[in-house]
């Protein structure tokens, strides 16, 4: 638990429903920084433990004078201290820190943290309440465990990409790191969940999040469907197989909208939109099964409809129809819709050399105790020398000591050299 009488002095928020709780991140890229990132968004104390060459999430995406844009949204709310766990002396302050956490999310190879004298049965006999949140490719047991897995190598074992693209291309991805985001999501919540348990049984546990499996859990509809009827699940471009209309289309100006209108009250209305009340008289599309039988000539004469009108014609009669519809957003769409502003969606923190960065919200939205953006990501270090002093109670001389010995790296903003500047 956090000391509330340093809580100001650590420049940690008093807000969130989260706020009395402390995490050490152990983890790295993208699942095991968002997992940590959902819990600082809600209050969380979270201390992330880094290399001094810095997390590869900073490598990954846009750059603007060498800062990463990436990094600024996802090691955001989060004290970041540079310490070297290839080093025993490293592992030895790391071990301390988890000794004072509810929570540690790790996300290495099965049997790393074991190897470091960092597994469960270490941490848990000097922090019996500790939650281990462990993410990995492929589990922490069975005989994939010790393959090497990424999001994107997972989300295609766990056969989501199968059913991911147009039927007639290879399986296309989502541009961005899907399945590490999906798994960082659950991580969180198993690590809530175990919160909950401690309350009663005062024990804490681990929490072993997959990433094949978190993937795998988002083909719920398939499963069942190739068990009772052998039916294989592929691409099916933007139809939603089973569900008609429910797909993309094609505007006068070229412009493409997603129009769902599968069930049989909103598919009245569509027709209404259309002036074509004759389709519910249609026995090919007078009901849902019906359409779906026939969906190509279902989707071919929404289609015909559709580009025969301009988007914005298109998107008012909908809306007025009250059918389900929305234009393919970009970011430059989003930037400046009314509605993403109203929500406050958008919301800017100040990094000390981009100035102002826009990043999403925090989600969920709670009525009495909602998360925050206190700040962007931080350097490599930056919080290293508070975290020591404050957490570990170490005095400046053991800190330089440190520093000297390369087992930690601190920054304050101008300079990686000297303790006295930190």
């Amino acid at each position: 638990m956090i000391d509330r009488d340093n809580e100001a002095a650590n420049g940690i928020s008093e807000s969130g429903p989260l706020k009395s709780y402390r995490v050490v991140e152990l983890g790295s890229t993208v699942a095991g920084p968002f997992c940590a990132r959902l819990l600082a968004d809600f209050g969380a104390d979270v201390i992330k433990v880094e290399q001094k060459e810095g997390d590869a999430v900073r490598s990954m995406g846009k750059h603007k004078d060498g800062r990463s844009l990436y990094s600024a949204s996802i090691l955001r709310n989060k004290r970041i201290a540079s310490i070297d766990l290839r080093l025993p002396a490293g592992r030895e302050l790391v071990k301390q820190l988890c000794a004072k956490a509810d929570i540690v999310i790790e996300n290495f190879r099965p049997g790393t943290l074991e190897r470091w004298g960092l597994g469960y049965d270490e941490l848990s006999a000097l922090n019996p309440g500790l939650i281990l949140v462990r993410i990995s490719g492929y589990g922490q047991d069975g005989p994939y465990s010790q393959r090497p897995g990424y999001g994107v190598v997972c989300e295609a074992f766990s056969g989501l990409r199968e059913v991911t693209g147009d039927p007639d291309r290879p399986p296309a991805r989502v541009a961005v790191s899907l399945t590490d985001y999906m798994t960082g999501l659950y991580g969180a919540f198993g690590a809530t969940m175990a919160m909950l348990d401690r309350v009663r049984s005062g024990k804490g546990q681990v929490i072993d999040a997959a990433l094949y499996e978190a993937a795998f859990s988002f083909m719920e509809p398939h499963i069942p469907a190739y068990q009772q009827l052998g039916h294989i699940a592929t691409r099916a471009g933007s139809r939603l197989p089973g569900h008609t209309p429910n797909s993309l289309y094609t505007s006068m100006e070229g412009r493409h909208i997603h129009i769902t209108a599968g069930s049989q009250p909103v598919f009245q209305r569509l027709a209404q939109a259309m002036g074509k009340p004759e389709l519910l008289r249609d026995s090919r599309f007078s009901t849902p099964a019906a359409r779906v039988r026939n969906e190509e000539e279902m989707d071919a004469m929404v289609e015909a409809w559709t580009q025969s009108l301009p988007l914005v014609e298109i998107e008012a009669l909908l809306e007025e129809a009250g059918v389900p519809a929305s234009r393919i957003f970009n970011l430059k769409d989003i930037f400046e819709n009314q509605h993403y502003r109203a929500r406050n969606m958008l919301v800017e923190s100040n990094d000390r050399k981009l100035g102002p960065v826009t990043m999403a919200n925090v989600v969920p939205r709670l009525s009495r105790t909602p998360g925050a953006v206190r700040w962007p990501g931080r350097d490599v270090g930056e919080d290293t020398y508070q975290v020591l002093a404050n957490e570990l109670g170490l005095d400046e001389e053991q800190i330089a000591q440190l520093i000297e010995a390369q087992v930690v790296h601190a920054f304050n903003g101008n300079s990686h050299t000297n303790i006295k500047e930190a």
